[in-house]
């Protein structure tokens, strides 16, 4: 399986509506741990899901597998693919890339993503998360991790001008006590989180949700471990010809984020808008070429 091939996670989502009820257990089962469920024997995949041992040769060819060893070489290569540093990313894509200027293959992955990105997003569920992130009486607690951090600044900064009770956790784990002791049953935790995915991370969202806050989740193909939690994960395609992954398509959703959150809250928006344009002024913050 390659980086940029359909996850077994996506062949599930795809085939749940076409599955028996016995098998729909043991798909929900598979998605609940993915994909480490899936890396046992046989027997003990199907005595997890509580079905019978046939039901699982059923649902793996289904899935378009010859049989139980090829579904789990394709689930070994993805956990492969997850735990890759740069350099071996660097590699993968290296000694086969073709000719053309990077900038072109570079573009067409980018694209490609985001083509396979939007096909794979529920609407409902991103609706979902935007009513969840738009709710006033909700407070919104927006965190990354040593990378995603970048994306967690862009989302906050404009979530910080659409509505009031917004906060930016910091990356460092001593600084979260103090975000938590104010955080509510109901207010929303969104959270950044990809591939090599931190524990830092996976920790904040586990005392998140013990306080009964609501998370949403953005991930990539394989989606962090965080998705167990999360009320909400939307998950994107990263894979492109560099030694790093891109955040384009998550940085598409994001974005999109923003422009339904502000057309929800459009009136209050607007003021706050121009409250903080008179302060602008004031401050002589940005040039005036009238």
């Amino acid at each position: 399986m390659t980086d940029a091939k359909q996850t077994i996670s996506d062949r599930i989502q795809a085939k749940l509506d076409d599955l028996t009820r016995a098998e729909r257990q043991l798909a929900l089962s598979i998605l609940e741990n993915y994909p480490a469920s899936g890396l046992g024997p046989l027997t003990a995949l199907a005595k997890g899901a509580n079905v019978s041992v046939p039901t699982v040769a059923r649902m793996v060819q289904k899935l378009g597998y010859k049989g139980y060893p090829e579904f789990q070489a394709d689930l070994r290569e993805e956990l492969g693919a997850i735990a890759k540093g740069p350099i071996a990313k660097h590699e993968t894509w290296a000694g086969a890339a073709p000719s053309e200027h990077v900038l072109n293959r570079f573009t067409d992955a980018v694209i490609d993503n985001i083509r396979n990105t939007m096909a794979h997003i529920d609407p409902v569920a991103f609706d979902s998360a935007c009513s969840l992130v738009a709710d006033p009486k909700r407070h919104v607690f927006v965190v990354g991790g040593r990378i995603t951090h970048t994306l967690a600044e862009y989302l906050f900064m404009h979530l910080q001008v659409i509505r009031p009770h917004v906060t930016h956790v910091q990356s460092t784990s001593n600084t979260w006590p103090h975000y938590l002791l104010n955080a509510n049953k109901g207010d929303v935790f969104v959270i950044f989180d990809v591939r090599r995915y931190e524990n830092n991370t996976l920790k904040l969202a586990e005392l998140a949700f013990a306080r009964d806050a609501k998370i949403v989740l953005f991930t990539d193909q394989w989606r962090s471990p965080v998705h167990r939690m999360a009320d909400v994960s939307l998950s994107s395609q990263i894979i492109v010809p560099s030694a790093w992954d891109s955040a384009t398509a998550i940085m598409l959703l994001a974005e999109s984020m923003i422009s339904t959150v502000q057309t929800v809250n459009w009136e209050k928006t607007k003021s706050r808008m121009q409250e903080l344009e008179d302060i602008f002024d004031k401050t002589k913050l940005f040039r005036k070429f009238t």
